[in-house]
């Protein structure tokens, strides 16, 4: 069944549970901030149920992720840093990366940091919201786990790879498009598996050239070789497949070539023996101070009305309304500030097996 438990309780829940696996306070803090972020704007593949497969278990089960964070700053050239994470909390290195970019911004006009030797760093629009926040245009990408067949290729090369931007604006919610650059994303096949859903046709690809929907199967084929995430745009090239496959490219580069790290099948989780190994993920993170360019007042209101010409341009028959990136997060909060976050069984059970191994001292109403 069905239950909800509000942002602040699960919020000190995550806390509890990134300081009972070894991540000090602060860092606790900042990681929880980022996954009950998620659960606020409604994506649900990124919030709590990303706590224990993505985070606890690498931790405490598989060693291959480090609860305190070594943040090291390897090279440094005005408007310009590139960071070595050692496999720390990936929220953590990515959140003091986005402000390094950000007060270079503010010194220089813009910003650039890269990331090498990194894990998973949540939902990558967190931290372009930094940027809007200080009159600034964010952008940051990341690389991952292979998932994603070049176009006319079925062998999973590079990861869901999000490229995402954010705008400040004049309306109660910023421009942010967080999404990855395939057509659907891991966490989102996680969550058809916990809810006993099959995938829909044509969003993964089997190596015999067919699609797959069954989501327990593709999540072990991603593993083992056997199935592909399909780019934006989809499988091949008439419906433009080969525009998000462009897209995940550029973010690979972004995130290994400049900082010199690992990339495509490089970032798998095992070693030529077959022993568990770290991640290796590349980040990148810009800052651009909009003051340099105009007034930021000016820009907000520009982009705002840009977004308000779209919102009210002709819709389609039987639609109900035009939306424009960041507004469906905003009401999605909107709608949750009373309820809070959904947990299904399959989390309830995560939560109880977390408590129990770590001892803490909760009682959840579901049980």
């Amino acid at each position: 069944m069905l239950h909800h438990i509000p942002f602040d309780e699960m919020e000190q829940f995550m806390i509890d549970v990134f300081k009972g696996i070894g991540v000090p306070e602060s860092d606790a803090q900042t990681c929880a901030d980022v996954l009950i972020t998620s659960d606020k704007r409604g994506i649900d593949s990124h919030g709590i149920g990303r706590l224990k497969p993505i985070y606890y278990d690498r931790i405490v089960h598989q060693k291959i992720q480090q609860p305190v964070t070594e943040f090291e700053v390897v090279r440094d050239h005005l408007s310009t840093a590139v960071v070595d994470g050692h496999h720390g909390m990936g929220m953590v290195v990515a959140k003091r990366s986005m402000q390094m970019a950000i007060d270079k911004a503010k010194k220089y006009g813009m910003g650039m940091v890269v990331v090498r030797n990194s894990t998973h760093y949540g939902i990558a629009g967190y931290y372009p919201l930094m940027a809007t926040a200080e009159n600034m245009i964010g952008v940051t990408g990341t690389n991952a786990r292979p998932s994603i067949a070049p176009t006319f290729g079925v062998e999973n090369m590079l990861g869901t790879n999000p490229l995402v931007f954010g705008f400040p604006t004049d309306e109660p919610f910023d421009f942010v498009n967080d999404y990855a650059t395939s057509v659907i994303q891991r966490g989102k096949i996680e969550q058809y598996a916990r809810e006993g859903r099959d995938c829909p046709e044509g969003l993964v690809i089997g190596r015999d050239g067919k699609t797959k929907t069954d989501s327990v199967q593709i999540l072990e084929d991603l593993v083992n070789g056997e199935a592909a995430l399909a780019p934006i745009g989809g499988i091949g090239e008439t419906t433009g497949g080969y525009k998000g496959y462009g897209f995940a490219t550029v973010v690979e580069v972004l995130c290994s070539a400049l900082q010199q790290g690992a990339f495509l099948q490089q970032l798998v989780n095992r070693d030529a023996d077959g022993n568990l190994k770290p991640y290796e993920l590349g980040h990148f993170f810009m800052a651009i101070d909009v003051q340099c360019f105009c007034e930021p007042e000016q820009f907000r209101t520009r982009t705002g009305d840009i977004l308000r010409a779209l919102r009210a341009s002709a819709k389609a028959p039987g639609a109900q309304r035009i939306y424009t990136c960041g507004e469906k997060e905003y009401l999605a909060g909107l709608a949750r500030a009373d309820s809070g976050v959904p947990v299904n069984e399959a989390l309830q059970r995560d939560m109880i097996t977390m408590r129990n191994e770590l001892g803490l001292d909760y009682h959840f109403d579901f049980e």
